[in-house]
């Protein structure tokens, strides 16, 4: 097998799906110019016309000075220290590899938690199942939106941080139509990213394939989706756009008549006294110095461990040629043979 040419997983992707940091225009501008966003290098007019869809939803404010970010990046970290300590309730935390996710206000079930995959399963966890929303995203995040008439009073009721690592990513969903009103409002820190539509995930390895448009999201912006943006097309952040450590709080309406899991379905959580339930959690391995290979890498290491035993094998193959009668012997200190047949199987590639 030829050698790849590749040297990290994010340059690998940036060369299927092409990305460059619009760095363009005035970021002291109040306005994002979202007819700006990176465009694929050949498009036909069906995917231009999406496109434009897809923008009509969009509105991208400036909202926060690098001083409130870094005000408001320090609770952040807070919240992070306060996960790895088990402060929080237990479903307030959802951990994944290069990202973590904590719940305020309202969470919900989704992905591998669902009973029954698919569009319209996810359901909201009974009350009082997540941590309240705490006060400084009331007072740093949601109040000064509100006095800017970006979001109106009384519409969040559901906060939630995403903190990603260097080559994190979330793969391409459509926030619950059911569960949720819109606008979905997000606010991005600690770096610069990009918010990217109408991609398909492939695993083992991850491929991303090129987005219908790529969205750049900057330290302190607010991005809302609402309309063709929000219901009508899925949204996504690729690995090869977090290059440093993000963070976004989410806020959202839940709906009223929203479907909610009954309490008694959760377990014996929900039927304990009402003290907050502490649960001990293990500290994020993501938080350790990010490495954007990591979650590739066993992979990696079992294609390695192939190769070495078709080596191994080429080798005693080669040594009994030799003899017309040993040529297929072998050395009684290894019994491949006697392995079960499923292991024999298990080791090949397909």
């Amino acid at each position: 097998m030829a050698a790849s040419r590749f040297t990290d997983l994010r340059e690998k992707l940036r060369s299927a799906t092409p990305h460059r940091d619009d760095d363009d225009g005035d970021k002291n501008d109040d306005k994002y110019d979202v007819s700006r966003p990176e465009k694929r290098k050949y498009r036909d007019p069906e995917d231009e016309a999406e496109a434009r869809r897809v923008r009509r939803g969009i509105t991208q404010v400036c909202a926060f000075t690098p001083e409130e970010c870094a005000r408001i990046e320090a609770e952040i970290d807070g919240v992070v220290a306060r996960g790895n300590r088990g402060v929080y309730r237990e479903r307030t935390v959802d951990r994944a590899p290069l990202r973590n996710k904590y719940f305020f206000g309202e969470g919900y079930t989704y992905g591998a938690q669902l009973e029954r995959r698919g569009p319209g399963q996810e359901r909201l966890y009974p009350e009082g199942e997540v941590d309240e929303i705490p006060a400084w995203v009331r007072e740093l995040v949601i109040e000064r939106l509100v006095a800017r008439g970006v979001i109106p009073e009384g519409f969040v009721n559901s906060a939630v941080i995403n903190d990603y690592q260097p080559g994190g990513c979330i793969v391409s969903h459509v926030d619950p139509k059911h569960i949720f009103e819109r606008p979905i409002v997000s606010v991005s820190f600690f770096s610069d990213s990009a918010l990217c539509f109408g991609c398909k995930f492939q695993f083992k390895p991850i491929r991303v394939s090129e987005p219908v448009l790529c969205l750049p999201v900057r330290r302190g912006s607010v991005t809302m989706l609402s309309g063709y943006a929000a219901d009508d097309i899925t949204h996504c952040i690729r690995p090869q756009d977090i290059k440093k450590r993000r963070a976004v709080i989410i806020l959202r309406k839940t709906r009223p008549n929203a479907p909610r899991l009954e309490a008694n379905s959760l377990g014996s959580s929900t039927n304990s006294p009402p003290q907050r339930q502490r649960m001990l959690l293990k500290a994020k391995r993501s938080h350790r110095k990010a490495d954007p290979d990591a979650a590739h890498r066993p992979r990696i290491l079992e294609m390695d461990k192939e190769q070495q035993r078709r080596s191994l094998l080429s080798q005693q193959q080669s040594h009994g040629d030799g003899g017309s009668e040993n040529s297929h012997y072998t050395p009684p200190h290894r019994t491949p043979d006697l392995a079960p047949a499923h292991r024999r199987v298990k080791m090949r590639r397909h």
